[in-house]
């Protein structure tokens, strides 16, 4: 804790969207890791506009196994970071640890060193496939124990037979360094985000805090959008369109207590249309002509929340960048509109070409994802501190009765 706020230190933090997510969540930064220039530059851009979130971020550019944690002169209650997703996902090479991009070891390095009371942890959902499974499992045990590094000449397999033995034996040493770890496959979409993401998160915390967590409940659904869309087309007036046909009333109201999905059209309302050129007015928000619709390659729907954005190592063969009008004419995002979908501020400028925005956006987390579960996080560990604290008041309340 940190003026009496925790604390929290970022690797691979991207244009900033988990980063921004842990700050409104509470959290005092003690720093960030990036060593892509664009990326970096967002982050010092915004700091050099004054942008209020960033202004206490100490922004390191390199790559993090280069940084010496031991320079961190606070505690640190969260780490956070979402490793490169490129060797698990679909639009990568999948080569998983055999892959250079690789940075699962160097977050648990991190882990190992900082001790921090609690982790998150974001990838795609490609790390669930069948290819990467034990890879997967492995990347959960060296989080679960920190401290049982690999050894030399080791390969992971062996290492992970291994950690599967300490698992199953129980066998942890005295004062050991472990965690319990929380794995979660999440849509932002149901968490009022504009776009159908899904995403794993691992989550974590030191096993002698004796913290109880569960990964945060769903707020938002298909099913309430569709409700909202046909009885009585609340979704269609509150947008000034008259309700169409395709969208016929339905009688029976969705059980669960969700709100709508957030759609394309709800994250744009109140933006002005792109111009070429842009326009003073609103940052990242200039026309970009030249799309084009054709199977397989099709925009999202204004009616229905954003298709995945994707950073496009090899281009965006799913048309994951372009919207679709009214008029049923395909255009591009412009830059600011896809921020809105990762519900990034709009106070807050991307670094770079439309190209490199755009790239850099298609890795981010979700700001308000990012905000609702290093919430719950800031409530457990502040939770667990008031606790420890009131428990000391009693031991020595109990000592001075004596």
């Amino acid at each position: 804790m940190l003026d009496g706020k925790p604390t929290s230190f970022e690797l691979f933090a991207g244009a900033g969207g988990l980063a921004l997510g842990t700050e409104l969540a509470g959290f005092k930064s003690l720093g960030t890791i990036e060593w892509d220039k664009w990326a970096c530059g967002t982050m010092l851009e915004n700091q050099r506009n004054a942008y209020p979130l960033v202004q206490g971020w100490d922004v390191h550019c390199m790559d993090v196994r280069d940084f010496d944690w031991t320079s961190i002169g606070e505690e640190v209650d969260l780490l956070a970071g979402g490793p490169p997703c490129q060797p698990f996902s679909i639009g990568g090479r999948g080569r998983a640890n055999d892959d250079m991009r690789d940075m699962f070891p160097a977050m648990i390095a991190a882990v190992h060193v900082l001790k921090p009371r609690a982790f998150v942890v974001e990838n795609v959902k490609g790390l669930l496939r069948s290819q990467f499974s034990d890879y997967y499992q492995y990347i959960l045990l060296r989080l679960e124990f920190p401290e049982r590094p690999i050894r030399p000449r080791e390969s992971w397999v062996d290492h992970l037979r291994r950690l599967q033995k300490a698992k199953t034996s129980g066998d942890a040493f005295f004062g050991e360094l472990t965690y319990n770890v929380v794995p979660t496959l999440v849509n932002a979409a149901d968490y009022g985000v504009p776009q159908r993401r899904e995403r794993v998160f691992i989550v974590g915390f030191r096993s002698d805090l004796g913290i109880e967590w569960s990964f945060p409940n769903p707020t938002h659904s298909l099913a309430a959008l569709k409700w909202a869309q046909r009885e009585g087309g609340e979704y269609w007036a509150r947008h000034g369109i008259v309700r169409p046909a395709s969208h016929p009333h339905i009688a029976k109201k969705p059980s669960g207590g969700t709100l709508p999905w957030v759609t394309v059209r709800d994250a744009l309302h109140g933006l002005p249309a792109p111009i070429e050129g842009g326009t003073d007015a609103v940052f990242n928000h200039e026309l970009r002509t030249g799309a084009k619709q054709y199977p397989g390659h099709t925009g999202s729907s204004l009616d229905m929340p954003s298709k995945t954005l994707k950073a496009g190592v090899h281009g965006v063969p799913g048309g994951e960048n372009m919207l679709i009008g009214d008029d049923g004419t395909p255009r591009y995002y412009s830059v600011r509109e896809a921020a809105r979908m990762q519900t990034f501020p709009d106070g807050y400028m991307l670094n770079g070409s439309w190209t490199e925005a755009m790239r850099q956006l298609g890795n981010a987390v979700p700001v308000k994802l990012a905000q609702i579960v290093t919430s719950s996080v800031a409530q457990a560990i502040i939770g667990n501190e008031m606790a420890f604290r009131a428990a000391q008041v009693r031991k020595l309340g109990t000592r001075w009765a004596m």
